[in-house]
C-alpha cells in the first residue's frame, strides 16, 4: 500500500483547483520560472501554481499554509535582486500571476484604471492611450513586467523625476494575506485620509507580506507633443548643472533626464549594429532628456533658450533633438541597448544607489577613484536618473581574471562602493528592492528600531514566515501556538 505524502495530497489538490493548465510539475516547463532578467537561477520550485483569480490565489494561499509550505509569488522575471526566484531546496511553491491579466475598468473622468496584478506594463499604456491617456510608469522591461511586481518593488524608471514612483502612481490595493483572506483595498479616491494607509504597506514589500492581485492605478493626460534630446557633456559636474537649469526652465514639463557615458553609447552600438554614433563628436558624458506637454506649450523653443544658456556656460558641447516618433525612439534605443551591451559581456557588478542630487559628480568621483584603486583593470559604468538621484554604477571585471574568481572580486568592489555611499548617507536599493542579493548589506546598515519596526509588521501579516520567507528579511523559525 503506497503512502503519499502531504505535499503530494497538496499538489493534488491544486490541480483539483487549478486544473492542468494552471499547475505545472514538470523540470523542463518549470525551467523559466527560475531564472530572471540577469540570468541568475537559484533552483526549481516544488511547483508553478498559475491561479486564474483572486479566489484562485486565495484559496492556493490556504492550501499551502495548511500544509506550510512556503510560496514565492512571481510576475514577469524582470528583477534583478532574486527576490522572485524560487529557493533551492525544492520546497517553495511559486505563485505566477501570469494568468491575472484583466484590465477591469478604465475611468478616464476620473483617471484612474483598475487592473489585474499580471497584466503587462506595456498593455496597460496601450489600454491608457485608448482613451487618451497615459500610465507614465516607463520601464526598459516594460514588455514584460507585470503591475503586481511594479508594485512589490516600487518601481522606479525612467520618469520619476515629473510623476514619481510607484508609490505616488497606485490608488487603491487588493491583495491576498499570507492566511488566504483578501482584503480589498480598491479605492479609486485621489484623496482620503482615513487612518493608516495599508495599501502603502504593500508597495516596496516584494511578496513578504501578501500577494497584489489587482490595483488601481491614477492616470495623466496623454501627451500631445513630446520632444527628445541627446546632448554631449564634459563633466558630471555640468550634467547635474545642466539638469538645474532644465528643472527651472522646463519646470513640470522635464520627464526624463538620463546620464550616460561615452562608454554606453559604445556598448549600445555593439549590441545593436543599427545604430550609428549620434553625434559629430566624441564626449565624455551624455544627456539624454525629454519634455512632454498636452496644449498651447511651444516645446522648440523652450528646448532652444535651454541649449542656449547651457552652451553659454559651457555645459552642452553639442546635441541632437528628436522631433518626430522614430527619431526620438531611436535615441532611447541607445538607453536600451547600453544595458544588453553590458550583459553581453558577462558577470558583472550590477548596482542601483541612490545619493542626493547635488552629490552625484562628488559621489561618481571618489567612488570611481575607491574602485579603480583595488582594481584597476576593472570597467566602471555609471549611468542612472539625475533627476532623482538614481545611479547604476555598475562595474565590468578585469577581462584576464578567472571566470571562478570574478564573483568574490566583485562582491569585495561592491563592499568598497557601498562604503562609499555610506558617506553620502545614500541607498544601496533605489528602485529594484533587497530580495536575497542585497539582504546582508541592508541588514547591517538597518537601525535597530528599524530592523525591530520591520521585523514587527512581518510577523503581524505572516506569523509562519510563509510568503517569501528570506527576503528582505532572514528566514525566522515559524510561531509556535
Amino acid at each position: 500500500m503506497s503512502h503519499r505524502s502531504p505535499r503530494d495530497s497538496l499538489l493534488d489538490a491544486l490541480t483539483g483547483l487549478l486544473g492542468a493548465r494552471g499547475l505545472i510539475r514538470d523540470p523542463e516547463a518549470m525551467a523559466r520560472y527560475v531564472t530572471d532578467w540577469a540570468g541568475d537561477r537559484l533552483g526549481l520550485p516544488l511547483a508553478v501554481a498559475r491561479p486564474a483569480s483572486t479566489a484562485e490565489v486565495a484559496e492556493t494561499v490556504r492550501l499551502c499554509r495548511a500544509q506550510g509550505v512556503p510560496m514565492t509569488p512571481q510576475g514577469g522575471h524582470s528583477g534583478l535582486v532574486g527576490g522572485a526566484l524560487p529557493a533551492a531546496d525544492g520546497g517553495e511553491l511559486v505563485i505566477s500571476l501570469e494568468r491575472l491579466n484583466r484590465i477591469r475598468d478604465v475611468d478616464p473622468g476620473n483617471f484612474t484604471m483598475t487592473v489585474d496584478a499580471g497584466c503587462i506594463l506595456e498593455a496597460v499604456k496601450q489600454a491608457a492611450a485608448e482613451h487618451d491617456c497615459d500610465f507614465p510608469l516607463s520601464l526598459g522591461a516594460q514588455g514584460s513586467c507585470q503591475i503586481g511586481g511594479n508594485i512589490a518593488t516600487n518601481a522606479g524608471g525612467l520618469n520619476v523625476l515629473r510623476h514619481g514612483m510607484m508609490r505616488e502612481l497606485v490608488l487603491g490595493i487588493e491583495a491576498v494575506l499570507p492566511d488566504g483572506r483578501i482584503w480589498d483595498g480598491l479605492t479609486r479616491l485621489h484623496k482620503d485620509n482615513r487612518g493608516y494607509a495599508l495599501d502603502q504597506l504593500f508597495l516596496g514589500s516584494e511578496g513578504t507580506l501578501g500577494i497584489v492581485t489587482g490595483a488601481v492605478l491614477k492616470l495623466v493626460p496623454r501627451p500631445e507633443q513630446r520632444r527628445t534630446a541627446l546632448l554631449g557633456l564634459p563633466s558630471v559636474a555640468a550634467v547635474v548643472a545642466l539638469y538645474g537649469l532644465a528643472r527651472r526652465g522646463c519646470s513640470d514639463l522635464l520627464t526624463a533626464f538620463e546620464l550616460i557615458p561615452r562608454r554606453c553609447l559604445e556598448l549600445a552600438m555593439e549590441a545593436t549594429p543599427a545604430l550609428a554614433d549620434p553625434l559629430d563628436d566624441v564626449h565624455p558624458w551624455y544627456v539624454l532628456m525629454e519634455v512632454a506637454a498636452t496644449g498651447p506649450v511651444d516645446l522648440d523653443a523652450m528646448l532652444e533658450g535651454l541649449f542656449e544658456r547651457g552652451t553659454e556656460r559651457g555645459l552642452v558641447l553639442d546635441g541632437a533633438l528628436g522631433t518626430s516618433e522614430a527619431q526620438a525612439q531611436q535615441l532611447w534605443q541607445f538607453r536600451e541597448s547600453m544595458l544588453e551591451g553590458q550583459r553581453r559581456h558577462g558577470e558583472h557588478l550590477r548596482t542601483d544607489i541612490a545619493v542626493p542630487i547635488s552629490a552625484i559628480p562628488d559621489f561618481v568621483e571618489r567612488a570611481s577613484r575607491a574602485v579603480m584603486a583595488q582594481s584597476p583593470a576593472c570597467e566602471i559604468i555609471a549611468f542612472g536618473h539625475v533627476g532623482d538621484g538614481n545611479l547604476h554604477f555598475n562595474i565590468l571585471p578585469p577581462r584576464d581574471l578567472a571566470e571562478g574568481d570574478k564573483r568574490d572580486h566583485l562582491h569585495a568592489l561592491e563592499a568598497t562602493l557601498f562604503r562609499v555611499l555610506d558617506d553620502f548617507d545614500g541607498s544601496l536599493s533605489a528602485e529594484h528592492g533587497i530580495g536575497r542579493t542585497k539582504q546582508v548589506a541592508y541588514l547591517a546598515r538597518l537601525s535597530p528600531v528599524e530592523r525591530e519596526l520591520a521585523e514587527g509588521i512581518k510577523a503581524l501579516f505572516d506569523p509562519d514566515d510563509l510568503l517569501n520567507p528570506g527576503r528582505i528579511l532572514p528566514v525566522r523559525s515559524p510561531r509556535r501556538e
